[in-house]
């Protein structure tokens, strides 16, 4: 072996020694800050959703409390910057000159916690995904020979952050490339591997408990058409929550004082949770009421309105919650519509058509449709249920559904909420 041969390749096991490091270091530090978030969010949600509950009053004071308190932080804490979500992170990869600021991991971290647990209609996984790739934007930041490894350690913190929110590693993988990174090589495979092994390992340690207790015994393969159906209309839905989003967004940005757009957000959005308390936080409060319950609802007209009303108004209050200021994405509102989604569905099936479906099933794969279609990422909602419920006996209808709901709503609108780009005024 000739000397330069020999220098190349102590150089490549002392690239391969750093990234390993680096990979374990990533993985630990995300799947710690996204279990913190998620036990604060949970912990104080509860909370002061049951205040809420308890005295109306409530439901006005804390989305003004909530964003005003976030405006404040940003003003004074964190440069002044808003929060761009999951755009920042394709900004990042797709420049070399860009990166993500340690400061975003706070940012997010404190930002996400405040929007849920205050009201506003959104959830903590985009805080979790921006959070967790600034943490692995810092990383590749602390070793110029990791400089062309900015994409593959970015995804590796993505991947853990989702591990350890999801409990679920494939997701974590499978996001990080059906989202973020798009192509696979040696080295995104490597570190994301090591850095999702981390985080597994570390919630496995803490025995992370699924988020959503359920069980799943059978489904019939006569239902499967109207499976598809779901996909269907799942796809066409999360088309709505996407141009709801982007169309509030573009409206509130013509609002000049964030004094003023932080007041008509907070008071649509308060007199929206008088009207459906389900729409507080993320909703899996009531996600998991209606699991427990799926069996034995009636089509009632309370129960019809209620229904249409959640499907109506929350694509709406979540895109006021993020136009207003506040932290999130659609992740969670895309899961809590295909839930709702998928049980009125089943309930009409059955009320109307003697289908003999079981609404439990429904409703989690209309979860993962909603997810598959709002995100364009169908094999990560297939994951991510599952792991979310700890069950793989919905995996084929799962997988069916979610490719359908993805091809629909590609069809009806090209663009997710993440990959939509304003056309420039020339």
């Amino acid at each position: 072996m000739t000397k330069t041969a020999q220098l190349r390749k102590n150089h490549k096991w002392i690239v391969l020694q750093k990234l390993t490091v680096a990979s374990l270091l990533i993985g630990f530090l995300c799947a710690f800050m996204a279990v913190s978030l998620k036990r604060l969010t949970e912990h104080y949600e509860e909370i002061l959703f049951h205040k809420a509950s308890v005295n109306w009053i409530f439901f006005l004071i804390f989305p003004i409390f909530g964003l005003s308190i976030i405006y404040f932080l940003r003003q004074y804490l964190f440069k002044k910057k808003e929060n761009k979500g999951i755009k920042e992170i394709f900004e990042t990869t797709a420049n070399t000159n860009k990166k993500l600021p340690v400061y975003k991991v706070p940012s997010h971290f404190f930002n996400g916690l405040l929007t849920v647990v205050f009201g506003g209609s959104t959830g903590i996984e985009v805080s979790t995904v921006v959070a967790s790739a600034a943490i692995g934007s810092v990383a590749q930041q602390k070793e110029n020979m990791f400089r062309r490894y900015k994409t593959e350690l970015i995804c590796a913190g993505i991947a853990a952050g989702i591990t350890a929110l999801f409990s679920s590693p494939i997701a974590g993988i499978l996001f990080a490339l059906e989202v973020i990174s798009k192509k696979i090589t040696k080295t995104f495979a490597f570190t994301t591997i090591v850095a999702v092994a981390i985080a597994y390992g570390f919630i496995l340690v803490l025995d992370e408990k699924p988020l959503f207790a359920v069980t799943v015994s059978t489904w019939h393969l006569h239902a499967f058409p109207y499976f598809i159906l779901l996909g269907i209309l799942a796809g066409a839905n999360s088309v709505y929550l996407t141009k709801s989003v982007l169309y509030i967004k573009n409206r509130f940005a013509q609002i000049d004082k964030q004094s003023y757009r932080i007041l008509i957000g907070s008071v649509i959005i308060s007199v929206s949770l008088l009207v459906l308390p389900q729409l507080y936080g993320e909703g899996y409060h009531a996600v998991k009421t209606l699991f427990n319950t799926s069996g034995s609802i009636a089509l009632t007209t309370s129960f019809v309105l209620t229904i249409l009303g959640i499907l109506v108004l929350k694509p709406i209050i979540t895109s006021i919650t993020l136009a207003s200021g506040g932290d999130g994405g659609v992740f969670a509102p895309s899961m809590f519509l295909g839930a709702f989604l998928g049980l009125f569905l089943a309930i009409i099936l059955n009320t109307f058509f003697d289908s003999n479906v079981i609404p439990l099933n429904f409703m989690i794969i209309g979860m993962a449709a909603m997810l598959s279609a709002s995100i364009h990422a169908p094999f990560t909602a297939l994951f991510l249920i599952c792991g979310l419920i700890n069950d793989y006996t919905l995996f084929f209808p799962i997988l069916v559904v979610s490719l359908v709901s993805k091809t629909t709503a590609k069809f009806i609108y090209p663009y997710t909420v993440y990959t939509y780009q304003p056309k420039s005024v020339k």
